[in-house]
């Protein structure tokens, strides 16, 4: 029986899926099985996976029923102690898995071990580090403050601590990933790898740039799982709320280009400050996104682009956003 199990959901991922799996494959630690889980692609997706040579690796074909399910479908057909998640467009370093299992296995308190994250483009060029926060332990008041874990394709879990709780909650559309972290470390310790394992790849239609939708179900991240948190955490749902609208800022300026974005900004910067009054601390901040907010809401997209550059230059980058979404009032 494998150590490990893999669980890679895919929908119409013909582009990427070959240089996803080609990461899992070349793995350091090879006590593995991969388990393609397909959610009812149109294109070649299944054709691609099933070309690969390697006895390790086997596909599954359903139906369309979204990503949680699939995810969890897979968690049905596995058969390792430990399973890890790679979304079918991301990479993983080549140690990802042996650094993680060495952590848990030197760390038998911990059920779960995380890295740090790279973002990348649809291309594969690197756009920026992640948070790379580390916190090891307890980190319950972290995760529920900001989803530092920032994929699905990080985890390594024990299997006995993600069936206690019952996988990925199927009725979540976007965040599921920042909502199991929450559920687990209510019951269990983690482990940092302090290494950049995972590369997150940042295409223009992937699902988080459907900031309504992530919008949504951040906030029933949130109202769920502040309902049953033990009493001394409760006082930072506030706090968690900014930090989902300072994210969702950081998300419209990426997507720039969507239609109707400047009223988002609008809308997003007026909820963080509500929620997070420190916000308005950093004045200089605020006025650049005010001021990007209206440019794109009255100019062209070109014209709205280079005065939000000029902005940046004069007043204040608004890229540096996104430090600002992992507040911490402790």
């Amino acid at each position: 029986m494998p150590v490990i199990s893999i669980i890679v959901p895919t929908y119409n991922s013909a582009k990427t899926i070959r240089s996803t799996l080609d990461s899992v494959l070349h793995q350091t630690y090879k006590d593995i099985e991969i388990l393609v889980v397909d959610d009812g692609s149109t294109d070649e997706t299944v054709e691609i996976a099933s070309t690969i040579g390697d006895s390790r690796l086997a596909t599954f074909s359903y139906s369309n029923a979204g990503q949680s399910i699939n995810r969890n479908r897979g968690i049905d057909r596995a058969c390792g102690d430990y399973i890890s998640f790679i979304d079918s467009d991301d990479l993983w370093h080549p140690e990802k898995l042996e650094r993680q299992l060495e952590a848990l296995q030197k760390t038998p308190e911990a059920a779960v071990a995380y890295s740090w994250t790279n973002f990348i483009d649809e291309e594969g060029n690197f756009l920026h580090a992640g948070s790379c926060f580390t916190v090891n332990g307890d980190v319950l008041p972290y995760i529920l403050l900001f989803n530092f874990i920032e994929s699905g394709s990080n985890f390594l879990v024990r299997r006995q601590a993600l069936e206690s709780v019952k996988g990925f909650d199927t009725r979540m559309l976007a965040a599921e990933d920042w909502d199991l972290g929450i559920r687990l470390a209510t019951r269990y310790q983690f482990v940092c790898v302090s290494c950049p394992h995972i590369l997150y790849r940042k295409s223009r239609t992937s699902r988080s740039t459907n900031l309504e939708c992530e919008e949504a179900n951040c906030i029933r991240v949130v109202d769920v799982n502040f309902d049953r948190v033990p009493d001394p955490v409760k006082h930072l749902k506030p706090a968690s709320l900014g930090n989902i609208y300072k994210y969702l800022l950081h998300k419209c300026f990426e997507n720039s280009h969507q239609k109707g974005i400047g009223i988002k900004v609008l809308n997003f910067l007026q909820k963080a400050i509500v929620n997070d009054r420190n916000l308005l601390s950093n004045k200089r901040l605020v006025l650049a996104i005010l001021l990007k907010g209206v440019t794109l809401s009255l100019l062209p997209t070109s014209m709205a682009q280079r005065w939000g550059n000029r902005i940046d230059r004069k007043i204040y980058p608004t890229r540096e956003l996104y430090k600002f979404f992992r507040t911490q009032p402790f």
